[in-house]
């Protein structure tokens, strides 16, 4: 079986699906590897590593002819022209937003597999992209807040005074919170964390965090471990909370995502003006439209004297062990869809069940089907 990856062509990506060593991995389960020239660049891995490791070199209708493409983001309309039909297809898809790319795989009866959908199950860690890449991010947005802040995090004391530790405000206790919080302690600030999930609270002190409860947790829908629906009480009694924690943060990192739909705004305009000058708000969500409301997607800006920093792929800089990790997990997945010989699915196995979108030339995903029929 051909496997292909082509370099990923959205703007700020420099990830890649495959780094050289798991090429050496995928080669010695016969597997063979195609990959574009130039793909690995961005993570400064160069078509020499690749050659080393055994893969194939080529162009990028080469590569989108494989059996088997990875990539990291969704492919385009254009790429899936170009690919087999009844190929198979594995990246983060985020299905439900792209319902014109889903018809283009369908039109081709190529079987598509999402690297956010997949389980989070024990069986399934190996493949969980969505929390590799997250625990970078968390660590990423605490070194972009403190290079934004005009001041250091830990107490110093010297002989021309004292200086107090920065104080850390991180909204979600998911990978990425968690990360934060463990990263600003070890920088020595001073860090508070507020989650919908109560059960998160031990996790958070356990890192040396304090976590900060809101009433009224009745209000908010688990599933899979994401927040499915936050109420408007809740919200409201959250709002409360944060904007008297707010006035004092000298930083705030925000990572709510609620799964199929707009991220909450949790940080309003009003709040940023009760911030001190000089602090810094790092929206993690403002891909999916940002939990403050003055957060502008790729772009660092300053209002009411507080800079609001909204990168949209905080994993992409640090891409060395981005792609590392991610093609450790998508090929994975990989490996348990397909063996030398092709796709080899068992339509009811969990992991494969949870991670199938399209199939036979149909949409087969459960909650893709539900959030478009909506």
């Amino acid at each position: 079986m051909l496997i292909g990856v082509v370099k990923e062509t959205k703007p700020y990506e420099n990830r890649v699906a495959l780094s050289p060593e798991v090429v050496k991995l995928l080669l010695k389960k016969e597997f063979e590897v195609i990959v574009e020239s130039g793909a690995g660049a961005g993570s400064y891995f160069s078509d020499e590593d690749y050659l080393a490791a055994g893969a194939r070199i080529g162009t990028a209708a080469e590569a989108l002819g494989a059996d088997l493409l990875l990539k990291v983001n969704l492919a385009s309309v254009e790429e899936i022209a170009q690919m087999k039909d009844k190929a198979a297809y594995i990246s983060y898809m985020y299905a439900y937003q792209h319902p014109e790319v889903l018809a283009a795989f369908n039109k081709k009866s190529i079987s598509t597999f999402a690297m956010d959908a997949v389980p989070r199950i024990s069986r399934a860690q190996k493949m969980d992209a969505l929390s590799s890449q997250a625990n970078l991010a968390g660590y990423k947005a605490v070194l972009l807040g403190a290079n934004y802040l005009g001041k250091m995090f830990p107490l110093l004391m010297t002989a021309s005074g004292t200086i107090t530790p920065a104080r850390v405000l991180i909204f979600g206790a998911g990978v990425a919170g968690l990360q934060a919080i463990a990263t600003a302690k070890r920088l020595g600030a001073v860090v508070e964390c507020t989650d919908v999930r109560p059960e998160t609270k031990e996790q958070v002190e356990s890192l040396g965090g304090r976590f900060l409860s809101v009433e009224g947790a009745e209000g908010v829908k688990i599933e899979g471990g994401y927040a499915k629906e936050v109420s408007a009480e809740y919200l409201e009694k959250q709002q409360q909370l944060i904007r008297e924690k707010i006035k004092d943060a000298d930083i705030v990192i925000t990572t709510a995502l609620v799964m199929g739909k707009k991220s909450p705004i949790l940080v309003t305009e009003e709040m940023v003006k009760s911030m001190k000058a000089g602090s810094v708000i790092v929206d993690m969500a403002v891909e999916s439209g940002g939990n403050c409301s003055l957060s502008e997607i790729n772009a660092v800006v300053v209002k009411h004297g507080v800079t609001l920093v909204g990168e949209s792929n905080l994993p992409s800089l640090l891409p060395v062990n981005a792609s590392q990790l991610y093609a450790t997990n998508i090929s994975t997945l990989a490996l348990h869809l397909a063996g030398k010989g092709g796709l080899s699915l068992d339509l009811e196995e969990e992991i494969t069940k949870g991670v199938l979108i399209t199939h036979e030339g149909e949409l087969v995903h459960a909650f893709t089907k539900q959030i478009l029929s909506q």
